[in-house]
């Protein structure tokens, strides 16, 4: 693999979008890796690489975070990790297509943070909503043009 070839890394242990990054890394000939602990399976995807690390609490996201490089393409939930992500200058998103950026990450932290906060005071705070299609759709469609632009113009 050249070294200035960026590559998917996903978060794999709950991300609902393993198919899109498939579909999106044949497309544009980009490696894939998915990671994840072993008390998850993955499935064999075209384009895809697994990588199955033990079952601790941040072993995954300790493997990303040791082999991320500028100009790769960082799919996760985890706040912490795109944090991470953004510090070593990787496009990150959300399985929903949100990208998160300098701009939106401390916002989030704060929110998760007062959220737990609330949590631990006996509150209740609302879930996610529901992954759909449109938010398959969406996150497929935001790669495709991180990827289509990475093509054209390099690392972001």
């Amino acid at each position: 693999m050249n070294a200035a070839q960026p590559k998917i890394v996903v978060d794999a242990d709950a991300c609902p979008v393993k198919e899109q990054v498939s579909i999106a890394a044949v497309r544009y000939g980009v490696p894939a890796w998915m990671v994840s602990s072993y008390n998850h399976v993955l499935p064999e995807l075209p384009g895809v690489t697994n990588f199955q690390v033990d079952a601790s609490d941040q072993s995954a996201d300790l493997f990303i975070a040791n082999r991320l490089v500028p100009g790769d393409v960082l799919v996760t939930q985890d706040y912490g990790l795109a944090t991470i992500g953004l510090a070593k200058r990787t496009t990150v998103l959300s399985p929903r297509g949100t990208m998160f950026t300098n701009d939106n990450i401390d916002r989030l932290l704060e929110e998760r943070y007062q959220s737990a906060k609330r949590r631990r005071a006996g509150g209740r705070t609302k879930g996610p909503r529901p992954f759909t299609g449109e938010d398959r759709d969406r996150f497929l469609h935001v790669l495709t043009k991180v990827l289509s632009g990475l093509q054209e113009n390099g690392p972001i």
